[in-house]
This record gives structure tokens, sequence and C-alpha cells, in this order.
């Protein structure tokens, strides 16, 4: 039986090979080829690969990294999307589907006529705060008929934003009544839209009538420190509530 290679050489009853071709000389077989030697290889530099940079607190095997979790609420179209993408340091997570006819009765579109996809699952989104801490956001879908999804993206969360929009309010009162009844801590960030009125945070409170242990803040969610500015708010309250 022949073998690729081995015409030459045939085997002995010893367990040694007799061959046609000329002995190698000692000192080539002594030197091993080269990795990724043979037609058409590319020759290995011989300058070492610099290693990569190691911190000290990746060496600390008794540090485990810490996770922690907030939840984003609130109506169709209120602006959790981009709430969620303004402070992600990763390419946003998004579950946006285009908007069809069958919709139109469900999905009111008066307060915004330009919107053309929805959230059917879920925003994430990444923050890392410290070398072993790092925060992430959940934003839930708005629409009624996507809430069965809620009881598991707040699973583990330490609070959550529930966002409004002044011209409809009463978008957001789900949301109030979700996390009231659960025991969750949450704060009303109100997302200011260009061209709608502006009201003070005590306006919005009296008429959401939002107990007055409960942060409501001004905000936009196009705007990285106002979206910051409303997660700190959150997470104070949060601690807040927490027994010492």
């Amino acid at each position: 039986m022949d073998f690729a290679g081995s015409d030459t050489a045939t085997p002995t009853h010893e367990g040694t090979t007799t061959t046609d071709a000329p002995t190698a000389r000692p000192e080539a077989m002594a030197a091993p080829a080269p990795a990724g030697s043979g037609a058409g290889a590319v020759p290995v530099p011989d300058e070492a690969v610099p290693d990569e940079v190691v911190h000290d607190w990746q060496r600390d095997t008794t540090r485990a990294p810490i996770a922690t979790k907030i939840v984003i609420a609130g109506g169709f179209g209120v602006g959790k999307t981009t709430f969620v993408g303004c402070v992600s340091e990763i390419e946003p997570l998004t579950t946006e589907a285009v908007m069809t006819r069958a919709s139109e009765d469900t999905d009111d579109l008066a307060a915004t006529p330009e919107k053309t996809t929805t959230t059917v699952a879920m925003d994430f989104g990444r923050v890392t705060l410290d070398a072993d801490l790092v925060l992430y956001l959940f934003g839930t879908p708005g629409q009624q008929r996507f809430w069965f999804m809620w009881d598991d993206l707040v699973r583990g969360a330490i609070g959550a934003i529930v966002m409004a929009d002044t011209r409809r309010l009463e978008d957001c009162f789900p949301a109030l009544d979700y996390f009231e009844s659960c025991g969750l801590p949450y704060v009303v960030a109100v997302n200011h839209f260009e061209g709608t009125a502006r009201f003070e945070a005590a306006d919005v409170r009296d008429a959401l009538s939002v107990p007055d242990h409960v942060p409501v803040v001004i905000m936009d969610a196009r705007e990285q420190p106002s979206v910051v500015g409303s997660l700190l708010a959150l997470v104070s309250h949060a601690v807040d509530l927490t027994p010492a």
C-alpha cells in the first residue's frame, strides 16, 4: 500500500526504514523546521510580540466583577431606546421592528408622527463604572401587548426609571402602578421634547400623583449629562430606601 510522500521508504522488521535518498546530514536533522514553513508560507518575525497590558485588578482573584441592573420603562415612543443608547459604551442591543398597518389601532402616533419603528423585546446597554463594577441598562417595550416580559426584565434590578412625556402623561401610569405594586425603587424622568411646553417637576408630580419621596427629574434623553443625572437620582433614591 502506498502512502503520500513514502514511495522511497520501505519499513523493515526492526522498525527502521531504508531509503534510496541520500542520508541527511546530522546538523540538518537536528534543526527543526520553522512553524508554518512550506510553499507560500509567511516567515515569522524573530522579535517577540509584546504582552497585553494586564492591570493589577485583573490579577486579583478575590474580587469578582459586580453587575448592577437598572430598568428603563415608560409608554410607547417616550425615548427609552434613545436613553439607553445615549450612555451605553457598547453598541446598544435593540429589538426595533418596523411598524405596520396592523398596529395603527393600538399604537398612537399623534405625538410622534415621524416614528417608524418600535421596540418589541428590549433595549440593552452597558456602562463600566469601575474596574470591577458594571451597570447594565434594560429598556422595556412600551406597548401593552409586550408587558408580559416585564417580570423577567426587572428581576435583579436595583431600581427603575419611569420616563414620561408631558403630551401624554397617562401613558406612564401602567409603569408607575407596576413598580409601586412590586416595591421596586423608581424615579420619574420627564423627557422634554423640542417644541413642547416645559413644566416644572412639581407640576408633573401633582399631575401623576407621585409620592413626595419619589424623585421627579426633567431631562433630555439625547444629552448624556442629563441621562447620567437621572441614573444618579435613581441610585441615590435606591440607597436611601435600602435598610442600613
